[in-house]
């Protein structure tokens, strides 16, 4: 093998390293404070939606929420569970997965401790998102007067995505 053959080769091997390595733990970067490190694998057990996600309230920690088609997302969202599905909600700063839902519709999945669902997000506008951003940040130990953490704008004024379940798992 010539020397090029041989740097080619390890190139390919380095790049595939680093893909595979990415693929297997973002976004579990992002809970080690290494910042929003998206990934592509959700986990969990696929699951049939609950009437009601209020118990899923007790469970600690964020969510991960997997959007529908190409290219792949993974990422943590603090979360509500209310009776009729899942309140989330982001800063209004343009943020991608915000941005995929509006231009490619909201068809994902959210993973909740161990269980994974089959859910579809809607934005909510208006007067509609006051009650609940304040759920959610009630949920955050927050009022909507202030903000989620420093540098960031007061909760009133992020943007509101409520998640409700597909069709049921078969």
């Amino acid at each position: 093998m010539s020397k090029r053959s041989i740097a080619g080769l390890s190139a390919l091997v380095v790049i595939t390293a680093g893909l595979l390595g990415w693929i297997f733990t973002a976004p579990y970067l992002s809970n080690q404070g290494l910042g929003r490190t998206p990934g592509i694998i959700i986990g969990g057990e696929l699951t049939p939606a609950p009437v009601d996600f209020t118990a899923h309230n007790e469970i600690p920690g964020p969510l991960m929420m997997k959007q529908a088609g190409f290219p792949p997302l993974v990422i943590y969202l603090s979360f509500a569970g209310t009776p009729d599905g899942v309140i989330t909600a982001t800063r209004p700063d343009g943020g991608y997965w915000a941005q995929r839902v509006r231009d490619r519709g909201g068809d994902g999945w959210l993973r909740i401790g161990d269980e994974t669902f089959a859910m579809t997000a809607t934005e909510i506008l208006g007067d509609a998102r006051m009650p609940m951003l304040e759920q959610w940040a009630a949920k955050a130990g927050r009022s909507v007067d202030e903000p989620l953490y420093a540098g960031a704008e007061p909760l009133r004024d992020w943007e509101v995505f409520f998640w409700t379940s597909q069709s049921p798992v078969e």
